[in-house]
């Protein structure tokens, strides 16, 4: 059981300078990002206009994933990476729902697809929780559901900018505010890396990666 003292650190720590910069710099990203979709020449092609933007998707996923772990090693961009991924990998649902491999068909839907529906992150994220812990895997892979949770939630609130969040079975919210977009995408880590020191999460974290988490 950590002390007290080391609990201060490790909360203090959740909002290091470093921690700090870095989520600055992702605002930064986005901001920059979407001004460079709007681009004619990428406007005007469906395929490289999907893959940009599903690119940015994985990019900022990535990046708030390695602001929670810090990257304090070689062996956490595998982790990075898979947070990359998972946020990237949700737009198959768009080719699941039209139920063909047709651009035109997966960006033409009549109704979002399933996992564009905001409420089925807690859902996953709680059912992979207890997977875990059935299976005995919460310590190995105690990570897993908070990298899931932070890849998509960041992938729904840049989506929301455009059709705003579904909340299933509530329906759905106002396009977000650009402003608001970029503030929720550059503190969600920091709310990520809170909950998970409050949970304990960070402390099995810290003993997984072999150092003290600074984020």
């Amino acid at each position: 059981m950590a002390s007290e003292s080391e609990n201060a650190h490790v909360l203090f720590h959740s909002f290091s300078t470093l921690s700090v910069i870095s989520s600055l710099a992702l605002g930064i990203f986005c901001f920059v990002a979407d001004r460079l979709l709007q681009i004619s020449f990428i406007q005007q092609n469906d395929w490289l206009r999907a893959l940009s933007d599903n690119s940015v998707h994985g990019v900022v996923g990535l990046w708030s994933w390695a602001i929670v772990i810090g990257l304090k090693k070689k062996s956490d961009f595998s982790e990075v990476i898979l947070a990359g991924f998972l946020s990237s990998v949700i737009d198959v649902d768009h080719f699941v729902l039209a139920g063909s491999l047709s651009l035109k068909a997966a960006l033409t839907l009549p109704r979002r697809p399933f996992l564009h529906c905001s409420t089925v992150i807690p859902v996953v994220c709680l059912m992979l929780k207890f997977i875990m812990h059935l299976f005995k895997l919460k310590d190995s892979w105690c990570f897993l559901p908070w990298m899931l949770f932070i890849s998509w939630a960041s992938h729904h609130v840049r989506d929301g900018i455009r059709q705003g969040l579904w909340i299933c079975p509530f329906g759905k919210t106002a396009p977000l505010p650009y402003w608001l977009y970029v503030a929720i995408t550059a503190s969600l880590p920091h709310f990520c890396s809170f909950v998970m020191y409050l949970t304990g999460t960070r402390e099995l974290l810290s003993t997984k990666h072999g150092v003290r988490i600074d984020v």
